[in-house]
């Protein structure tokens, strides 16, 4: 059984809820399984510090869930039109897999939640396969062959999958954004399986 990491930080609930969506898409790819896992807050004064276990969801990652996985989907809720700062913060300490080469040539994809329809999805989204790409991840997005991608009045973007959770910070995602986040998460399952697979394997 493979591993795919779904790595989010979600303040009130909705980028958890994409990760969810995206864990059950990889989920119906047989030989692979979701690993979930999320950030700490960054504390504004160095004296505060998080526990070491959530008290409730996901766990917190290591460097090494990035190491074992075989692809990555990586969510961030925006923050002026970038990701915020907790999911900022691990990367940034990634250096030492960008040094062994650790990420180079696995699969990744992307999501965001945000209030409204124009706070930045698309860059939030774009700002986040940045360093992916410095790691040497293969991006994925949503192809326009998903039916949704066209006719969603909400969430969703050829980028990645996203949703807008509206002032009230609304978690329950659309039925189009639900079906474009299980679509990017199958595709990233099946293409982390076929780049898995050793190449004599498949002659």
């Amino acid at each position: 059984m493979h591993d795919i990491l779904v790595l989010y930080y979600s303040q009130h609930g909705s980028t958890q809820a994409l990760a969810q969506a995206i864990a059950r898409g990889i989920e119906s790819v047989p030989g692979v399984q979701a690993r979930l896992r999320t950030v700490p807050k960054v504390a504004p004064v160095t004296t505060v510090a998080a526990p070491p276990v959530p008290e409730v969801g996901a766990p917190y990652v290591e460097l090494d869930d990035l190491r074992e996985c075989i692809g990555l989907a990586l969510g961030s809720p925006t923050r002026f039109g970038n990701m915020a700062a907790p999911m900022k913060y691990f990367l940034d300490g990634s250096a030492a897999l960008w040094m062994q080469g650790a990420l180079a040539g696995k699969p990744a994809a992307v999501f965001t939640s945000t209030t409204t329809m124009h706070g930045g999805q698309e860059s939030t989204l774009l700002s986040m396969m940045l360093p992916l790409l410095h790691h040497g991840m293969m991006l994925l997005g949503i192809p326009y062959t998903e039916a949704e991608l066209t006719n969603t009045a909400s969430g969703g973007s050829p980028y990645g999958a996203s949703h807008v959770s509206g002032s009230s910070n609304n978690t329950q995602l659309t039925n189009d954004e639900r079906k474009l986040a299980f679509a990017l998460g199958k595709r990233l399952a099946l293409t982390a399986i076929k780049l898995a697979i050793p190449t004599e394997s498949r002659l």
